[in-house]
């Protein structure tokens, strides 16, 4: 923290974001003044200013609370989503204030602390707060960077020391080379973001330069099959880490886990899907690396309750299941598949999806076509655009045509609660990362009602 020792007052544009409203809780716990920007009011900003955080909305000078005026006491942390012409942003450029992205912040807060740290395009946000959890449960002095909202302690945060730091490492803009990671994992490479890599490689590339941050007396483990090297996790296959005699009930994962040491029996998984034993297999075996006892894995595992938006029943009742997901990618979906078959076995499924940003959509149409058309039925909203303006051609109707499923159509936000009313199909699926997360909540307080 000396680097941070001369900093009294920390100015957040985009505050509302997962990562940085994070930091924000976390300067904030520390004494330190902090405010800062959003766009939007929203659940989260909400929250920021329920604990003492003033949020502003309106990208205006005077809307900049005058402590902050303070250039010399001052850090400006700023997400690379923000627009370029952003007014706020470009006063503390011209005054000569310290200003940071998120990730430099965050790489700031973890050097010279012991470091756990979860990559991968698809389970890191999940892997990290079964991880997190894992050690705050067995008792471990933790500090840990969610994310996502755990259902657990409904935070984005765990303050509960600082002997060792837990972080997802974001493969955005290669934020997470800002990192130091004593012991790494990565889930996934899978191709996302190439309108910031322009191509697959390139973040193959990136994940690479991740893993040799790693230095020689830490550890990295991956999913096996990836190209790396290291030691891998997998699930009844041949992997250092994995799970075994796996089986499903009551709607939980029971399972061994096999180590090169050990076989560890009797753990349960709460969570649905093939993708969340994985994730829980990366995290169990993260925690034994750190020093976790492994008699009291078990109890810690079972207790883990998930996080919000990743598989989050909102209804689920005899006539209806209402599911919430954030899946804004064709793996992401396909994994959602497979949870939804296995738990929910021989019902009829809609699938309503929101696509997230017109290049995403662009590069994975025939993918986001093949994962989508495996449901009962499927509705698309339209294309969430996020950071982008939008691209010729490259429309949800565009995506929807692709869709080899004779239940198919484009849905409107306002239409959501009717279609869910009136559909026979028992179980609803609602996917995406954009506002579709706000509507879903607007819909199930409806059907309560």
């Amino acid at each position: 923290m000396d680097q941070f020792k001369d900093i009294q007052n920390l100015y957040f544009i985009g505050v509302g974001g997962i990562g940085m409203s994070a930091l924000a809780r976390y300067f904030n716990s520390l004494g330190k003044k902090v405010a800062g920007y959003d766009k939007t009011s929203s659940a989260l900003t909400r929250t920021l200013e329920a604990e003492g955080i003033e949020v502003n909305y309106e990208d205006e000078l005077d809307t900049i609370p005058e402590v902050f005026k303070d250039v010399k006491r001052s850090l400006i942390v700023y997400t690379p989503a923000i627009p370029k012409n952003h007014e706020q942003y470009n006063y503390f450029l011209k005054e000569h204030y310290l200003i940071k992205k998120r990730a430099v912040v965050l790489g700031m807060i973890t050097k010279g602390v012991f470091t756990l740290a979860v990559a991968g395009t698809h389970g890191k946000t999940t892997t990290t707060a079964i991880l997190a959890h894992l050690l705050k449960e067995t008792g471990a002095k933790v500090t840990a960077f969610l994310g996502g909202i755990s259902e657990d302690i409904q935070s984005n945060i765990i303050l509960n020391g600082h002997e060792v730091m837990v972080v997802e490492a974001d493969e955005f803009d290669r934020s997470f080379l800002n990192l130091s990671p004593n012991i790494a994992a990565i889930t996934s490479m899978d191709a996302d973001h190439l309108d910031i890599y322009g191509d697959a490689e390139q973040l193959t590339n990136s994940f690479l330069e991740f893993a040799a941050l790693v230095p020689e007396d830490g550890k990295l483990f991956f999913v096996n099959g990836l190209p790396l090297t290291g030691t891998t996790l997998g699930i009844e296959d041949d992997s250092d880490y994995r799970a075994i005699n796996v089986k499903v009930e009551n709607g939980a994962y029971h399972f061994d886990m096999h180590t090169p040491t050990q076989v560890i029996k009797d753990l349960k998984c709460n969570l649905p899907g093939k993708h969340n034993l994985q994730n829980a297999i990366t995290a169990l075996a993260m925690a034994l690396q750190f020093g976790t006892p492994p008699n009291e894995l078990s109890r810690a595992l079972y207790t883990f309750n998930g996080v919000r938006r990743r598989f989050t029943y909102r209804i689920n009742t005899e006539e209806l299941v209402l599911i919430d997901d954030y899946a804004h990618h064709p793996s992401e979906i396909a994994a959602v598949y497979q949870a939804v078959r296995e738990m929910h076995a021989g019902k009829k499924v809609l699938a309503i999806f929101q696509p997230h940003l017109f290049s995403r959509t662009r590069d994975f149409a025939e993918d986001f076509a093949n994962s989508l058309s495996k449901f009962d039925a499927v509705r698309l909203m339209d294309i969430y655009p996020a950071r982008e303006l939008p691209m010729e051609g490259i429309t949800s109707k565009w995506l929807l045509e692709k869709i080899e499923n004779r239940n198919k159509a484009m849905i409107s936000k306002d239409e959501l609660l009717e279609e869910i009313k009136n559909t026979d199909c028992e179980v609803v699926v609602m996917m995406g990362a954009g506002n579709i997360g706000e509507a879903i909540l607007e819909v199930e307080k409806s059907l309560k009602k």
